[in-house]
């Protein structure tokens, strides 16, 4: 710089403070206290039980009240969990917070983003966020402004142009003087800004808004039906047909599903944090779950971003004293800081021997960068780029899995960013050396077990990235293909399914090959630590970057491994997998009631009966049965790969039960000859008899957990009626009652065998279509 730019005095910065002209706080990326206290509280089904609770207490059923004890329990689990998730998410995002580097008093400071003020001068490098509006008031440097313009391509800034908030320095450095605060900045927020650039989808969410739709629907029709026929019909007095018609709306509701699928969210991600992983959405671990293709940036991820130099291979008769001025004077003027150029730095070091003129800064679209002084123009890239037929020597180092980068001399200046110049003369070859991580071998090997197919995606030279893929164990590491000869218009699906490891891959083409394997039906997460990342991390279903790459690789991914740890991967991965098998496995225990609740509902109509149980029966059905299993079972380890949806699953765990107890219930109510008080409870035995059914084959294969939990289910329902008979309205089991529940229950044993034939009938049938399709 010619005139040295001081920025800004600690006086005027606190002035400007003074005026309001400074930075607001950036906001939690969780929610807040009050949303989670009214996300927990004010739903629909809260709202139903409720209703249903005034009602009963309208006519005096204060016994069958018990319930809302439940509904009142989930609601406290709920909030208390999010709140404890939602304390150790934010103690990792204020480590995952970006800082700005400001010029004042003629010193560099790192401040917080709220601490920048108006006029303040911004030091902007490779991988910084803009996060505020401002002009270049001197060097160079290549934006991405992908996230407000929608266009992929960087955009050079040079002194005078405008820098807009939501935007990331691709290449180069500048200086900028902040012209916007706060407010008033083109894109408020920017990690909200960021995170608006992919909406987050969640199957469990969608299934639940749908199921709470269907029972919403059908629940205020039906209760009143049941409850007109009750008074008209049937004569019976308001309040029993109150008791009856609530019994039939409280089966129907599966009160502890959603609470079930907020609080294993929230668990996972509470194991997670603890692990110095950051979720930065509850939803992305669900996301997670359904993985079934890695893509992993080699650079930062499989190895741990740090280079070495190994050796230079000279190419040219130049002394060395001038070849290491050329070098040297690169480095000095050069504002790329990646780990390339630090390794560099840190073997030739940085002397301005000569001035410059003109810089283009590196970036990994172009594979090259220059210097430009007085006397011609150095230039820095991928050595197959700069030098038209390699030297075996060079080769045989690609050859080894080392990197191979090419210095290069141009006489003359070159301001074209857009191609190289023709005549360039080859100075040396810098041999670099990638350090793998710790257990990057175990790891991927981890992956390939549990059915994730990992693909490695780089900018590095194909027989560089094929050999460190080779050295990590990756099975198939020889399908390597240099995306350098292909084009946009390639044929990427095809590409996807021939290829393990892609090499010259540019930040575009992440983006499409990516997109090429969403379209083959998988379920892709994509890691990443840099800026050239941004659109393939953008583009894949689960985001995941590692904390020691730029901040804006950081800011838009849904998961940031916070100490960078590429052994935490599988770990990622699996979490949403145990969310999901957790729930999918309760959930089919709570759908039963729901279903045979409606159905039964249907029946009672038609025949113009009493629905046959009561609330503080369907209470207990719901503590013991449901609730009991599925919040201790929320903490087990499934990790088995996802097959199917949630929502269809779900359901067809939980039919034949539920098939199962209509059958009997409709039998029994038609055929037992008993009085009504004994025909209810031999028909309320074998519905619990039928219910535990479902636990207990849903906790195969036992452990000492699920079996402690089966034996305790069935001592507590029971010991709880035979303590209090009175209380869930039951009478004592005459042998004759008993010998008719016996035989009941055998033969609903076995149409549930042939329920659950019929089942793997059809599952059989569909597997067979889908791989006849394929």
């Amino acid at each position: 710089m010619e005139a040295p730019i001081k920025g800004l005095s600690t006086q005027e910065v606190m002035e400007r403070k003074a005026r309001g002209e400074s930075g607001d706080k950036p906001g939690s990326i969780t929610k807040t206290k009050g949303q989670i206290l009214k996300e927990n509280i004010f739903t629909l089904f809260n709202f139903l039980n409720f209703v249903i609770a005034a009602l009963l207490f309208a006519v005096g059923a204060y016994s069958n009240m018990a319930f809302i004890v439940i509904i009142v329990i989930n609601i406290v689990i709920g909030i208390a969990q999010e709140l404890k998730a939602k304390k150790l998410v934010d103690e990792l995002s204020v480590l995952n917070r970006p800082k700005a580097k400001v010029l004042r008093d003629d010193q560099l400071f790192v401040v917080e983003m709220e601490d920048i003020v108006k006029d303040d001068v911004m030091v902007l490098e490779s991988g910084h966020q803009i996060c505020n509006d401002g002009i270049v008031l001197d060097g160079m440097a290549e934006v991405n402004e992908s996230l407000l313009t929608g266009e992929s391509d960087a955009v050079l800034k040079t002194t005078g142009s405008e820098l807009y908030s939501g935007s990331f320095v691709v290449s180069g450095k500048c200086y900028a003087k902040v012209t916007h605060v706060g407010n008033e900045n083109y894109a408020v927020k920017l990690t909200e800004e960021a995170k608006k650039a992919k909406q987050i989808s969640s199957e469990l969410l969608g299934s639940m808004k749908r199921v709470t739709r269907f029972t919403s629907f059908l629940i205020v029709p039906l209760g009143i039906l049941l409850f007109l026929e009750a008074i008209i019909l049937r004569h019976v007095l308001p309040a029993g047909a109150v008791i009856s018609s609530a019994a039939a709306l409280l089966g129907m509701l599966p009160k502890g599903l959603v609470l079930l699928i907020a609080v294993s969210l929230a668990t996972g991600v509470i194991r997670l944090a603890k692990m110095k992983i950051l979720v930065q959405n509850i939803y992305s671990l669900e996301t997670l779950a359904h993985v079934d293709v890695l893509c992993l940036d080699k650079t930062g991820t499989i190895t741990d971003g740090r280079m070495k130099v190994r050796e230079v291979l000279s190419l040219t008769d130049r002394p060395n004293q001038k070849l290491s001025s050329l070098i040297q004077s690169y480095l000095a003027a050069s504002d790329d800081n990646n780990a390339t150029f630090q390794a560099l730095q840190e073997h030739f070091g940085k002397n301005p021997v000569y001035h410059p003129v003109y810089k283009i800064p590196f970036s990994s679209l172009r594979k090259w960068g220059s210097v430009s002084f007085e006397s011609g123009t150095v230039l820095v890239g991928a050595a197959e780029k700069l030098i038209k037929n390699l030297p075996e020597s060079v080769e045989q180092q690609i050859a080894q899995g080392y990197r191979a980068v090419a210095i290069g001399f141009y006489n003359g200046v070159w301001q074209n960013d857009k191609e190289l110049p023709d005549g360039i003369e080859p100075l040396c070859a810098v041999i670099l050396a990638d350090h793998i991580r710790k257990n990057a071998a175990k790891t991927l090997e981890y992956f390939r077990k549990e059915g994730v197919d990992v693909k490695i995606i780089s900018g590095d030279h194909v027989k560089t990235v094929s050999m460190i893929a080779r050295k990590t164990g990756l099975k198939s590491w020889e399908n390597a293909v240099d995306l350098s000869a292909f084009g946009e218009d390639a044929d990427y699906d095809s590409l996807c399914q021939k290829y393990t490891v892609f090499a010259r891959v540019t930040p575009k083409q992440k983006q499409l090959l990516v997109q090429a394997m969403k379209r083959g039906g998988h379920q892709v997460a994509m890691t990443g630590d840099g800026v050239n990342d941004l659109l393939a991390l953008r583009e894949a279903d689960c985001s995941i970057a590692i904390a020691e790459g730029s901040d804006a690789s950081r800011q838009i991914s849904q998961i940031v491994l916070l100490d960078s740890d590429f052994a935490n991967l599988p770990q990622v991965v699996l979490e949403g997998r145990k969310v999901i098998h957790n729930v999918t496995r309760t959930a089919g225990v709570f759908f039963i009631k729901t279903i045979y609740s409606l159905l039964l509902s249907c029946f009672c109509l038609l025949l113009n009966m009493p629905f046959p149980f009561i609330p503080i029966q369907i209470t207990l059905v719901d503590a013991f049965i449901e609730a009991y299993p599925s919040f201790l079972t929320i903490f087990e380890s499934d990790t088995r790969r996802i097959r199917g949806s949630f929502l269809r699953t779900a359901l067809e765990n939980a039919a034949p039960f539920a098939l199962t107890i209509t059958a009997g219930i409709i039998f029994i109510s038609l055929t037992v000859p008993f009085d009504t008080r004994q025909r209810q409870t031999v028909m309320y035995l074998l519905l619990i008899l039928v219910s535990m059914l479902s636990v207990i084959k849903s906790c195969i294969p036992f452990t000492k957990l699920r079996a402690f939990i089966c034996v305790t289910m069935v001592l507590g329902a029971f010991g709880a009626l035979w303590v209090l008979p009175r209380l869930f309205e039951v009478s004592a089991l005459t042998a004759a009652m008993g010998s008719y529940l016996l035989a009941a229950f055998v033969v609903l044993a076995f149409l549930l065998v042939l329920l659950f034939q019929i089942k793997r009938s059809i599952e059989k049938r569909r597997t067979q279509d889908s791989v006849k399709k394929r």
